[in-house]
């Protein structure tokens, strides 16, 4: 039989994200050999106030486009639609759909969508730049994360001249504390990279890091590679954790599995 190749045998990761989202993130790295520890830095639910996105879904045949910058944005829009008995499937027919990234387009997929426009770049510029038609006369539907994301998108399809409803779609909230086996290992100081997949799970994991270790609570990371999803999860690690050792090429996870190999072979 073939040799399995596991590059990762023997390295402690900690991966920060939603629990709902951790499971199949997981099987990538421990396909590899890693032993993952779980830190959801992220609960994810509906934003705190509901009527601004019921207000945009009660028209949403009247978009030209709805943009989504998150797989979470999708399933939260496309589960309230169904107080409208519609979904996304169903807006699909009439309105065309960008994704920012790979992922984001998988989940649309999975409900049966085909994104109309996926960025060669799974950034907000490369969506900005390479946008098939102009904005002009748009009528553009923006659902995003209630707070801490970026307002490129939405401030340059204005400067554009298109009509742009921004609503919070869903809200990123931080979790109360961090599983004990994940605790034990950081103590222990056996940890060989942590993988940040947004600046809101560096955000997080640093409040729970400080709540469970004190003011101390950064040397327990001396040691540890810190690997970061894409520009701008790296610009908040370097601002909180001062320093990060390698960010993904693809802003994948798929691209943070290839900077993990790397950095350690």
């Amino acid at each position: 039989m073939p040799k399995v190749e596991l590059p990762l045998h023997h390295k402690n990761i900690i991966i920060t994200r939603s629990k709902d989202n951790m499971s199949d993130i997981k099987k990538l790295f421990t396909n590899r050999g890693a032993q993952i520890f779980d830190f959801p830095a992220i609960d994810v639910g509906y934003p705190d106030d509901l009527n601004p996105l019921d207000d945009a879904l009660s028209e949403i045949n009247d978009f030209h486009w709805i943009i989504f910058s998150s797989s979470n944005g999708i399933k939260f829009v496309d589960e309230r639609l169904r107080n409208f008995n519609s979904s996304l499937k169903e807006c699909s027919k009439k309105i065309k759909i960008a994704v920012v990234g790979e992922k984001t387009s998988k989940t649309l997929g999975e409900l049966g969508v085909e994104a109309d426009f996926v960025p060669p770049e799974f950034v907000a510029e490369s969506l900005i730049e390479n946008f098939p038609i102009s904005g002009y006369g748009l009528r553009v539907f923006l659902p995003r994360v209630q707070t801490g994301g970026r307002n490129l998108i939405a401030d340059e399809f204005r400067n554009s001249g298109s009509r742009v409803v921004e609503v919070a779609a869903y809200e990123t909230r931080c979790p109360d504390s961090i599983p004990k086996e994940t605790i034990n290992v950081i103590k222990s100081r056996k940890v060989d990279a942590i993988v940040f997949s947004s600046g809101k799970t560096v955000l997080n994991s640093a409040l729970l890091l400080e709540k469970e270790f004190g003011e101390e609570w950064l040397k327990f990371l001396d040691d540890s590679k810190l690997l970061t999803i894409g520009p701008q999860t790296s610009k908040t690690c370097k601002k909180i954790f001062g320093r990060v050792n390698r960010e993904a090429l693809k802003y994948t996870f798929e691209g943070l599995l290839d900077v993990a190999i790397d950095i350690f072979n």
